[in-house]
This record gives structure tokens, sequence and C-alpha cells, in this order.
């Protein structure tokens, strides 16, 4: 069975401004999909009313835009659930209270490796590819 490590006080407070940071940037990735939501809905709600077919063209920025920062705050996420581990499995020296964010840039923490991660893909792209059919269809 392996030991279990003890954390100092300074470690235990470190972790919980890691996982602070965590739900903060998950919550705020909850609220890139809500609003995403809300935005297209109005748009093609104006669409339904007016049967311009310009507004599902327009209503793709939004859904850009917030995919775009959603993949940033699941990013930081990624890359706060890094620290916290490394701190946890004591792989690198960590200081209390370090933030090395340059270790983590590539592999799941790239931003490309994100925006294309299953969980926004199967969100944004599928959005996307509706309001096109609005667009080209009615």
């Amino acid at each position: 069975m392996a030991k279990k490590k003890k954390f100092t006080e300074q470690e235990i407070k470190h972790l919980e401004f890691i996982q602070d940071g965590i739900s903060r940037f998950g919550s705020n990735s909850f609220q890139m999909k809500g609003w995403m939501l809300a935005i297209v809905s109005a748009l093609l709600g104006f669409f339904a009313s007016s049967d311009n077919t310009k507004f599902a063209v327009v209503a793709i920025l939004p859904v850009l835009v917030f995919w775009g920062l959603d993949a940033y705050y699941l990013q930081l996420e990624r890359k706060f659930r890094g620290i916290y581990n490394d701190v946890i499995h004591s792989e690198k020296d960590i200081a209390p209270f370090e933030m090395p964010f340059q270790n983590y840039k590539n592999g799941k923490y790239a931003f490309w490796d994100v925006v294309f991660s299953k969980t926004l893909l199967f969100l944004y792209l599928p959005v996307i590819l509706i309001l096109v059919a609005v667009y080209l269809f009615m």
C-alpha cells in the first residue's frame, strides 16, 4: 500500500486556491453555453417572425465567439487541474501558491486541442450546422 502524503497548511491552502479557480472556470464555461443558446434562440425567434434567413447566418457569429470563450475557460480549467495534480502527486516541485502555467502548453492544454475537444465540438458544431441548414433550406 502506498504511503499517503501529509500536506502542510500552506499546501492545503494552495490546493483550495486552485480548486476555487477550477470551480470558477467550470461555472464560466456553463454560463457561456447558456448565453450562446439564449442569443441563438433570440435570433431564431427574429427569423421566425420576419422570415429573414439572414438572422440564421448572423447567429453563427455569437456561436463562434462563445465557442472560443468556452474553449479559453476550459483550457484554463485544464491547466489548473494539471497544477492541482502536480501539487498532489509531487511530480514537479511547485512552491506554495505558485501557478506555473508555462508548464502546461501542449497536448490537452493547447487551445486548439480544447476547441476541438468532444465536450465543445458536440455542442457548438451541431448548432452551427443547424443554423446553416436553416439558412440554406428555409
